[in-house]
């Protein structure tokens, strides 16, 4: 698998367009697509049921990427992906319904469809939750043409489940549409994301807009008076100059020789983590391969404080996917067919999805996302510490919640970590 820099779990946007398709029959009937949360488990919450499905798809995805990337960076928000089809999944029936769905990783046998739904609503509600601390918001947008009108089940549907606002527009005028699109988007996103849209098909009827927009200070961040050039090693041959931020002093950090990699916890303040993997010199490939839900699990829970002298590059990244092809790969086809059954969207004219744009934006700096002055003072060993550079290819999944529950602790004066 070639290269990638990083990955994050949380941030920013994605688009769906719908055109005119060709007329799909409705086995299912309407009794498919009835979205029942009335139930709740508190003991459990829903959104916590369907993370493991998130994360399996997240990794699918990535994969994906990483294999049509070649030795490009990889930057992208499953969490806005995985939500718009979702939300898209409401307005589908019969085969389109089911691959998109079971696209996401949900088998409809073991986890019913209505929890399915539910677990996005509360987890897109605790997202949205105020936070003093950090700025975590997620929107979604339906615009729809002037002439258009939906199913009335539908429309209720994405209010309730996906808190998503409607927008009437003419898709006739392309620029004034895709101009109010790109604004809804911008705004949402403090200007972090301009310019989504770059083309609009005047045949348009429907799009869906998601975004998820983040600001975090780190809880100790670095001096900026320590940031200096340093080498960051692209492949076996290429090396390049990149701003690398230094602090000597106390980290979650542990070698973990499944993954034959480092893997540093870094917290936010408030309720949320940056969690980075550093595989050891050819080790990438390998990394990629053993990362599953239950390993990213169990690193949140670990706690091995140790004293390093760690190197972590500033990062500035954008990554834009046309989204069609690597869908395809994950089974999702029917929606983009002039076979798409899309009626529980509108019945007035037969729809398919014309395309599926996504845009991700990550600048992360000594402070974190957002500039802030404060003094850390931090007690380290008189040993001498480790030097962990990020000077090569290496995972992030950032802006993961932290989760609720107890965190296996082990003394932080250089001892190993019971490794995953």
């Amino acid at each position: 698998m070639p290269s990638s820099v990083s990955w994050s779990v949380l941030l920013l946007a994605g688009l769906c367009c719908l055109v005119p398709g060709s007329l799909a029959e409705d086995p299912q009937g309407d009794a498919a697509q009835k979205v029942d949360t009335s139930h709740h488990d508190h003991d459990h919450p829903t959104h916590n049921k369907i993370a493991p499905n998130l994360a399996e798809f997240t990794l699918r995805l990535y994969r994906q990427l990483a294999h049509q990337s070649n030795t490009t960076n990889i930057f992208f928000s499953p969490m806005s992906i995985a939500t718009a089809l979702a939300m898209l999944s409401l307005g589908t029936k019969a085969d389109t319904h089911t691959e998109i769905l079971e696209g996401l990783n949900f088998n409809l046998t073991e986890t019913p469809e209505a929890q399915v739904h539910e677990g996005f609503q509360e987890l897109l509600r605790t997202l949205n939750q105020p936070d003093s601390q950090l700025q975590l918001t997620t929107g979604n947008g339906l615009f729809l043409n002037e002439s258009l009108k939906l199913v009335d089940k539908f429309l209720e549907d994405v209010k309730k489940l996906y808190h998503s606002e409607a927008f009437s527009v003419n898709f006739r005028e392309t620029e004034k549409a895709k101009k109010e699109i790109n604004d809804y988007v911008e705004k949402g996103t403090q200007g972090k994301i301009v310019d989504l849209v770059k083309e609009l098909d005047e045949d348009t009827v429907f799009a869906l807009v998601n975004y998820i927009f983040f600001k975090g200070k780190w809880e100790r961040p670095f001096e900026v008076k320590n940031t200096e050039e340093e080498d960051f090693h692209v492949d076996q041959v290429t090396t390049v100059k990149v701003p690398t931020m230094r602090r000597l002093g106390m980290f979650n950090i542990h070698h973990c020789d499944k993954l034959e990699s480092w893997v540093l916890l870094m917290k936010y303040l408030g309720n949320a983590t940056a969690l980075f993997f550093l595989p050891d010199d050819g080790k990438l490939q390998h990394l990629e391969n053993e990362l599953t839900h239950d390993v990213i699990s169990k690193s949140l829970e670990t706690e091995t404080r140790r004293s390093v002298y760690l190197h972590l590059p500033k990062l500035s990244i954008t990554g834009t996917y046309d989204l069609k092809t690597v869908l395809a790969q994950l089974g999702i086809t029917k929606v983009f067919s002039n076979g798409a059954d899309l009626s529980g969207v509108t019945t007035e004219a037969p729809l398919k999805l014309s395309k599926a744009v996504h845009k991700a934006v990550l600048t992360m700096d000594e402070k974190g996302t957002e500039a802030a002055g404060t003094t850390i003072f931090e007690a380290i060993p008189m040993s001498v510490p480790p030097d962990v550079k990020f000077n090569k290819p290496h995972v992030t999944i950032g802006l993961l919640m932290a989760r609720e529950g107890h965190r296996k602790e082990s003394s932080a004066m250089g001892e190993e970590a019971q490794c995953l």
